[in-house]
């Protein structure tokens, strides 16, 4: 369904955006000792994943556009199952779904930002 070479692949599959072969991040997002930590090169083609000094501080606005997904995802679940929970609740329910979905949000937020800027370069 999502073939390699394209930039949902890199995503999914946490790989490197130019070869789509070595890996991105050092460890799985719930590793809280080096969450978001990623290599500094590709272990397969050698490119540098960060451009300058403070490359990743972008990767905030897709952060913060993927917490207001998540609200807004639990604010239509909310309309369409009917639920009759004030806006409290409903402030308090986001509020732990995004901590506890937060290391995999900026584990998502990174590799969206490098995708952003790297592109694929085909096999050697």
């Amino acid at each position: 369904m999502i073939k390699k070479g394209t930039k949902l692949y890199s995503i999914f599959w946490n790989k490197c955006p130019q070869c789509q072969k070595g890996d991105f991040f050092v460890s799985h997002p719930y590793n809280l000792k080096k969450v978001g930590d990623i290599y500094q090169k590709c272990t397969h083609c050698e490119l540098s994943f960060s451009k300058e000094p403070g490359f990743y501080y972008g990767a905030m606005y897709v952060s913060y556009g993927l917490s207001v997904a998540v609200f807004l995802s639990l604010w239509v679940a909310k309309l369409i199952l009917g639920l009759d929970i004030g806006i409290s609740s409903l402030f308090i329910g986001v509020s732990v779904v995004l901590f506890l979905a937060s290391p995999y949000i900026y584990h998502l937020s990174k590799i969206i930002w490098a995708n952003m800027f790297f592109t694929y370069k085909g096999q050697e």
